[in-house]
């Protein structure tokens, strides 16, 4: 079994329209924009990253925005929410804040003893706020969103499967427990994680597989501290029977991928560098970053984007 995960690093969506994805995630969910960069392999489209203060692993939600992208249509064999975790009673100050901003599919519920809020992304994206106790994570509170009700990071992602049996092994086998059931989703648990230390797995087999698109999430990424356990839990994954990519350099971390039994694309993604290796922190994610391989490009590049913001 490893002990290298340390929970979520971040979660990697697509989407249809850049401004308009732009909008939600800092204005509605007051989360801040900490990279502005492209795709590294179609460098025609953005690559936006919206975490707290700093981007910390845990925190990060990424998407590719395609445009005019169709939307993806839900089913197994993905993420299909992305929950993140709040302070206990701010839940009707995000009902109220998500109503105002003409959020679709608010829907409260509980869950494993939590109160949740549900909702939909501009694509329809499955996402949910859960109170959390006593969650230390310094919120980023600069987009209008005050600290007692502002957005910590992410609590976890909810899996949903045909067979859950094989990716509950693998994540064992990544050093998650179960530590609970209810209605029939199963709850994993990191030990000694980052806050983002949640993978829920819905079993759902009579429901076709998943068609990708705007709306869907692409991959999920798990933190490792650094290169040397990242190498660590490659050889292990390998040696498991896994195809695990060679390690591929993001500028802000290093990633490895690899296919899961249920469908979901896993990355384990490393802690360094981080996002200020380029940028000052008061200054994340303003600027256009380009990858080395790209930077020729700039002209061209900047010439079709849209711009963000206007």
């Amino acid at each position: 079994m490893l002990n290298q995960i340390k929970g979520l690093h971040h979660v990697t969506s697509m989407a249809e329209d850049a401004r308009t994805n732009n909008k939600f995630f800092t204005d509605t969910l007051g989360l801040r924009r900490v990279k502005k960069t492209v795709n590294f392999d179609a460098p025609d489209v953005y690559h936006l990253y919206y975490g707290d203060e700093v981007g910390t692993p845990g925190t990060i939600m990424t998407y590719f925005p395609f445009p005019k992208m169709a939307r993806g249509r839900p089913g197994t064999g993905e993420v299909g929410n992305t929950v993140y975790s709040v302070p206990e009673g701010a839940l009707g100050y995000w009902t109220e804040r998500l109503g105002q901003h003409g959020v679709e599919g608010l829907k409260a519920d509980e869950s494993f003893g939590q109160k949740r809020l549900h909702f939909a992304g501009p694509d329809g994206d499955g996402f949910a706020l859960v109170e959390v106790k006593d969650d230390k994570r310094l919120p980023w509170t600069h987009n209008g969103v005050d600290a007692e009700h502002a957005i910590r990071g992410f609590h976890s992602v909810a899996m949903r499967l045909r067979d859950e049996g094989a990716t509950a092994e693998l994540l064992k086998y990544m050093g998650y427990e179960v530590v609970d059931t209810h209605e029939g989703v199963k709850r994993l648990a990191i030990p000694g994680g980052n806050g983002a230390d949640y993978v829920d797995l819905e079993t759902m087999p009579n429901i076709n597989r998943a068609l990708p698109g705007a709306g869907s999430v692409h991959h999920v990424a798990f933190a490792v501290e650094n290169r040397a356990k990242q190498l660590e839990v490659r050889k292990a994954l390998m040696d498991t029977g896994y195809q695990v990519t060679p390690v591929i350099d993001r500028d802000y971390f290093w990633a490895i991928y690899f296919r899961t039994p249920g469908g979901v694309l896993f990355e384990v993604a490393t802690n360094e560098p981080g996002f200020d290796r380029d940028e000052d922190t008061a200054h994340l994610g303003e600027a256009l970053k380009l990858p080395e391989q790209h930077a020729h490009l700039r002209g061209l590049i900047e010439q079709h984007l849209e711009p963000l913001e206007g």
